[in-house]
């Protein structure tokens, strides 16, 4: 299965907000931490503030924080709004696509059942276990923290 670069990034983006909570991080210093666009990180923030998975503050100290515990935030849900509906084969798009096989293809509830175990997997994990941990002063990375 591969995820969406908006799956992806929004996870990154996540799991650092989940490793300093109590701190505000704003979409510029994101997009620069991570290298990308601060439009295609808003975008993401905007549908992650419209869920209710980070709340954002403008001005001087605000950012975007967690609006819950990571504790209490599960990676399969996450996955299920981020990808917004992509599927995973054309088949699984409303209408088929373009599937000539249709009504006989034996592959289609196989891909079904493993995208449904793929996500259940993630269910059993929260954005805690993930959680970027900040580098301590004058170490070179998190390794052993």
């Amino acid at each position: 299965m591969r995820l969406t670069s908006f799956t992806d990034y929004g996870l990154r983006m996540l799991m650092r907000l989940a490793g300093t909570p109590d701190r505000g991080f704003s979409t510029a210093e994101m997009a620069a931490e991570f290298g990308l666009s601060r439009h295609h990180l808003t975008k993401i923030m905007q549908r992650l503030a419209q869920a209710g998975y980070v709340t954002t503050r403008r001005g001087a100290g605000g950012g975007a924080m967690l609006a819950r515990p990571a504790s209490e935030i599960r990676l399969g849900a996450l996955v299920r709004l981020l990808e917004g509906g992509q599927p995973l084969v054309e088949c699984f798009a409303p209408g088929g696509g373009d599937c000539t096989i249709d009504g006989r293809c034996r592959l289609k509830g196989r891909l079904r059942a493993a995208e449904a175990a793929f996500l259940a997997d993630l269910d059993r994990s929260t954005l805690a276990d993930i959680a970027l941990r900040p580098v301590a002063a004058g170490c070179l990375s998190d390794e052993g923290l």
